[in-house]
């Protein structure tokens, strides 16, 4: 027969980021877990034995608790072989009345589970095939806007957006010192470059007066406005990640506009337009070091650490380590946009061209 805690009963609120958590464990003994799973971030807990002998436990936890009760079992079940832990979303739950006072008690959560986003965030930065595809529709369709100078196709570059996911990993995984899920970003990303400038170069090649375009153009100026933006749509795709809002990540990929500038640059150097291809070149470094940066920070602001206490040190020194060399990149790139020749400012003057 199911198992059920006592405090099933209790009335709970409804929030974006709640879940359901799934234990399946293997053994004769199992029911012992439920006993001593931590009540307080709980609401009730579901126990029965399937016809296989595995135990399935189903757990409801508190609002804002999904972490909590994670890192408990990670901390009880680590070292043991035979389970299991899935998180299921909750779409919908009844009674859909909130008692007042509980309603005051509890706090809807902020932000979706620490496993769960890094399933999400490093699930978007992986070097698979469909990656390689998205990359060169999105540089092909980049390059044929700008040539064309028509807005609306460049923006639909900007919504496949394959650069944004390795950087938002990247700042996840500065935030939690996790080398691994480093490299894998860095790898994804530099791949992701390389591939974008092969197909860009050839097109500078074969098309002359790119200038001619004003949304080539457009990609070789520099200003402080570009700083704001890149910092803010950083924030804003870390937050879309962090609340589970997916539908939020369209108007960043728009915002921060990785692609289009790395396809400008590759562009403008296959013309052998170097002045203007080192603006691109600017405007492109200028949001990668802004997103990461400012994911980092909202990472941090969202109370993303590693679980346990000894990789805790490590990630503090990595993000101290990371933070200071964004800081001292974003300031160098400062420096060359307010001290620059304000009458070349990397900038083309297209009439003396």
């Amino acid at each position: 027969m199911p198992a059920c805690c006592p405090r099933i009963s209790t009335t709970y609120t409804r929030g974006m980021a709640e879940r359901l958590v799934k234990l399946y464990l293997e053994g004769e003994n199992d029911e012992e877990i439920t006993r001593k799973l931590p009540g307080d971030h709980i609401f009730g807990v579901w126990s029965d034995r399937l016809g296989d002998g595995t135990l399935e436990v189903t757990i409801l936890p508190r609002p804002g608790h999904n972490d909590d009760v994670l890192h408990w079992l990670e901390d009880h079940l680590g070292s043991r072989n035979g389970y299991r832990v899935a998180l299921l979303p909750i779409v919908a739950s009844l009674p859909r009345e909130v008692d007042e006072e509980e309603q005051q008690e509890e706090k809807s959560p902020e932000r979706i589970s620490q496993e769960e986003l890094y399933q999400d965030v490093s699930g978007n930065a992986q070097l698979s095939r469909v990656y390689l595809v998205l990359l060169l529709l999105s540089a092909v369709v980049a390059a044929a806007g700008m040539l064309r100078n028509d807005p609306a196709v460049i923006i639909g570059a900007m919504v496949i957006a394959p650069l944004l996911g390795p950087n938002v990993a990247l700042s996840l995984a500065t935030t939690l010192g996790d080398a691994k899920l480093a490299r894998q970003a860095i790898s994804v990303l530099v791949v992701g470059v390389a591939v974008t400038l092969l197909l860009s170069i050839p097109v500078g090649m074969l098309f002359n007066n790119l200038l001619g375009s004003p949304e080539v153009a457009a990609r070789t100026q520099v200003d402080l406005a570009n700083i704001a933006i890149a910092l803010a749509a950083g924030s804003a795709a870390v937050l879309s990640y962090t609340t589970g809002v997916p539908a939020a990540m369209i108007g960043v990929m728009v915002a921060v506009a990785l692609l289009p500038p790395l396809v400008s640059f590759g562009m403008l150097l296959g013309g052998g337009l170097w002045a203007p291809a080192l603006g691109a070149l600017l405007l492109f470094a200028v949001n990668i070091i802004c997103v990461n940066l400012a994911g980092v920070a909202t990472f941090l602001a969202q109370g993303i650490t590693p679980n346990r206490w000894f990789e805790a040190q490590a990630a503090q020194r990595a993000t101290r380590t990371a933070i200071a060399i964004w800081i001292t990149l974003l300031a160098v790139l400062i420096g060359i946009i307010v001290l620059a020749d304000p009458a070349t400012h990397l900038r083309l003057d297209l009439q003396t061209q």
